[in-house]
């Protein structure tokens, strides 16, 4: 493989536009992999990782369009080239759609729509916490969707966003729902009495779409970005968004939604639970910790006992599928010991379907695999099956000594978020595009070691027009190349989404299906199942 660069100096383009230029390249024959990024020290640090980055691209200023190639030979890579160049121009010389003029500043769009008091901001992370001062100035909430704002800037934000009673989502809040509306990668769900607040975009998802599924609803879902919980950041919009639910007429039942906190803002959360007599589910990924048999019942690390400390209302849930079924029998004043014995029923029918299906592997066949484009459901498989099958390696793994040293190869039990930035810089999100998730799963389709694969697929808004029509072809292939080599592939999904997504639930659940995927109502279900046929 060889690895050329074009550089275009002082051009700037919008990100989407770049990834789906990425995407027509990636296509091309004897391409393998493509990145078209501004040549910022992150975007050229990320390329690195990735082997694309040669002398000629290390050379290009933040200021400059860098594309790069990594072809099987030469004329592979410059007809690539000339490819980029061609639609760059196409794009350039696009006449813009519609009769009237779009606003081009905060100002202009305020000014045409006076009623706004939200803004989402989604420009290169650089420029985007001066476009988050701008619109809190101006008196509105922010969903700061960017990324790579300055620890320091997410900080200032966030206090002045405090002091004026108004939201700071982000930075990198890919989800929320206000006031019925799906901002982000988000989802069609009915209005109803849980409200959600949430340190983890596919988490909120995850739990609002379950909660759906249950014939339940959601009032508002708040999304803060992940480093909120931070010890740094000390989980300032976390504890906002709890207020603003506590203090919402309509909402019942609360649940709380978070990658693993700081320990300290664990302890805050806890307090302001504490103030409100409205019922709270926590939803944290430290309840997964813990060594031990997966179809149980055990509570988890941080027990009622040690929340009842704090007088609160508030109770642990192991994953988020117990938090959806939380949160839906308080919001019906059900018995919730009654809905953690149904869950356990169905894990024990679970175990014994998927004990049956491993007496199809062979001896070779002890590893399990997942493919995830959503960064929290990637983490809750990692931690559900580091409780049963032991050590998990990751590109983002629990603990750092079981890091893969190559991203691109897996070794044992492997859970890879193909949503990182080593995947995706340059190129669409997985949730976006499938063609990353494609090629590694047929990869580890070749590994005579592997018993089963995992994955998630996550519709809505914003997501692929039709992921199980990539990921169908894709999942029958994988599985005829086990065949053909004497082997039985078992691969297992989840869905999250509703029958009202764009994409259709029944519609995705029912294509995935006929490409022979065993599909399970929720990504909690469809890591236990995995770790049981191998574990």
């Amino acid at each position: 493989m060889i690895v050329q660069t074009l550089i275009k100096p002082g051009e700037y383009r919008d990100s989407v536009a770049l990834m789906l230029i990425a995407r027509e390249l990636t296509a091309l024959p004897g391409v393998a992999d493509v990145s078209v990024v501004m040549g910022t020290p992150a975007n050229k640090a990320v390329l690195a990782q990735a082997g694309l980055l040669n002398d000629a691209a290390n050379a290009a200023t933040p200021n400059d369009l860098l594309i790069a190639v990594k072809a099987k030979d030469d004329a592979a890579a410059r007809a690539a080239l000339h490819k980029a160049q061609e639609l760059l121009a196409q794009r350039a010389a696009s006449p813009q759609i519609g009769s009237a003029a779009r606003p081009r500043t905060l100002r202009a769009a305020l000014r045409a729509t006076p009623g706004a008091n939200l803004a989402i901001v989604s420009v290169a992370g650089q420029y985007a916490a001066a476009q988050a001062w701008d619109a809190l100035r101006a008196g509105l909430h922010v969903l700061l969707f960017s990324d790579h704002v300055a620890v320091e800037d997410e900080i200032a934000l966030k206090e002045y966003a405090r002091d004026q009673g108004l939201l700071l989502m982000g930075p990198g809040a890919g989800t929320a729902l206000i006031n019925g509306v799906g901002l982000g990668f988000a989802n069609a769900v009915p209005r109803g009495n849980i409200g959600i607040v949430a340190a983890a975009g596919t988490g909120l998802q995850e739990v609002s779409t379950l909660i759906a599924k249950a014939g339940a609803g959601i009032t508002q879902g708040i999304g803060t970005g992940g480093r909120d919980v931070s010890e740094r950041v000390g989980g300032i919009m976390m504890l906002e968004g709890l207020r603003a639910l506590q203090a919402d007429p309509k909402t019942r039942v609360i649940v709380i939604v978070s990658k693993l906190p700081a320990p300290s803002v664990t302890e805050k959360i806890l307090a302001q639970v504490g103030t409100s007599d409205k019922p709270t589910v926590l939803a944290l990924m430290s309840n997964l910790s813990l060594r031990g048999a997966i179809f149980a019942t055990k509570q988890s690390p941080i027990r009622e006992v040690e929340i009842a400390s704090h007088k609160t209302l508030a109770m642990t849930a192991r994953d988020l599928r117990e938090a959806a079924a939380l949160a839906v029998a308080l919001s019906r004043g059900e018995s919730v010991n009654a809905a953690r014995k149904k869950l356990a029923a169905e894990d024990r029918a679970l175990a014994i379907k998927a004990r049956a299906l491993r007496r199809k592997l062979n001896a070779r066949q002890r590893y399990a695999r997942g493919l995830y484009s959503g960064g929290t459901l990637c983490e809750e498989t990692m931690r559900i099956w580091q409780a049963s099958l032991g050590a998990v390696w990751s590109n983002a793994p629990l603990d750092p000594k079981f890091k893969l040293p190559d991203s691109n190869q897996s070794r044992r039990h492997t859970v890879v978020d193909l949503g990182e930035e080593e995947f995706t810089i340059g190129r669409p999100h997985p949730m976006i595009d499938n063609s990353v998730r494609v090629k590694r799963l047929l990869q580890e389709a070749r590994d005579p070691s592997v018993a089963v694969i995992a994955l998630d697929v996550v519709i809505g808004y914003g997501a692929h027009p039709d992921p199980a029509a990539e990921l169908g072809a894709a999942i029958a292939e994988a599985k005829a190349i086990a065949r053909k080599r004497g082997r039985e592939l078992i691969v297992v999904a989840s869905v999250t989404g509703t029958e009202n997504d764009p994409q259709s639930l029944s519609r995705q659940t029912i294509a995935l299906k006929k490409a022979g995927t065993i599909v399970l109502e929720s990504n909690a279900v469809v890591a236990k199942f995995a770790s049981c046929i191998v574990g």
